[in-house]
């Protein structure tokens, strides 16, 4: 059985290597996206220092990390939140986890006062814009607030 739960310190090395494994995957190894982010290495420590912030894992019973996604502030003053990092691991992908996981951070942002969810991806992640649409995220012609990962290339926001 799959659940979801908040991260942990012992997910992140695991996450991590998920997160980058899977931009590896889609040549999105480089300088601009989420390969880099300083965080990466230390993420339970980065979405357990707010209140406003939240990293959802999915777990099998035997503690085998199969992904995640997380939620933080983007635009505190227009109540925007950004939805971050939704990766999986290949073995995982194809069994609705995904949306277990948006349910998750939408619903966390939802109490968290939030009142729309923003989140920049690439073209190359297909079957990311199609589950970011199947969800119900609208597509910005552009990044909101001049983005956080230029090498990004499609923009996504959704009220709440």
């Amino acid at each position: 059985m799959i659940q979801i739960r908040p991260i942990e310190s012992r997910d992140n090395s695991a996450l991590a290597h998920i997160v980058q494994h899977s931009l590896k995957t889609y040549q999105l190894d480089i300088p601009g996206t989420a390969y880099f982010d300083p965080e990466l290495s230390n993420l339970s420590q980065y979405y357990q220092s707010s209140p406003k912030r939240q990293y959802f894992v999915a777990s099998t019973d035997n503690g085998e990390i199969l992904g995640g996604n997380g939620i933080a502030e983007y635009d505190a003053k227009n109540r925007i939140a950004e939805l971050q990092k939704l990766y999986l691991t290949e073995t995982a992908r194809g069994k609705h986890l995904s949306y277990k996981l948006l349910d998750a951070a939408i619903n966390f942002a939802k109490h968290a006062g939030y009142k729309e969810v923003y989140l920049e991806t690439h073209h190359n992640l297909k079957t990311a814009i199609h589950l970011y649409q199947e969800y119900g995220f609208s597509e910005l012609g552009h990044p909101l607030n001049n983005g956080e990962h230029s090498a990004m290339d499609r923009f996504f926001v959704m009220a709440i």
